[in-house]
């Protein structure tokens, strides 16, 4: 049987937002443990549910949706790692 990908982990996630989105704010918070027992989450406790709070020059002129989709698209490599839950908060730039 083939090993399963690593799961997400908080600082994997902030380098790449960092290195693709050049936010001027940024945090990153697993709460994975909140969802024990829910839909897409493992016996870990971490690694499946995301909360994202991020500002970026990239966001400028851009609607929510497309804020929205400039984060799904940088962590789609997460994604397919066993990322379940993502959630977007857009802030205001820092």
């Amino acid at each position: 049987m083939a090993n399963a990908a690593p799961l997400p982990t908080v600082h994997a996630i902030e380098a790449q937002l960092r290195a693709l989105l050049q936010p001027t704010a940024l945090q990153v918070i697993d709460e994975s443990s909140d969802h024990a027992g829910h839909a897409g989450a493992n016996a870990a406790g971490f690694g499946t549910h995301f909360r994202v709070r991020v500002a970026s020059r990239l966001f400028d002129g851009k609607s929510r949706v497309a804020r929205h989709r400039l984060v799904y698209d940088a962590m789609q490599n997460f994604i397919d790692k066993g990322l379940h839950a993502l959630a977007i908060e857009v802030i205001d730039q820092a």
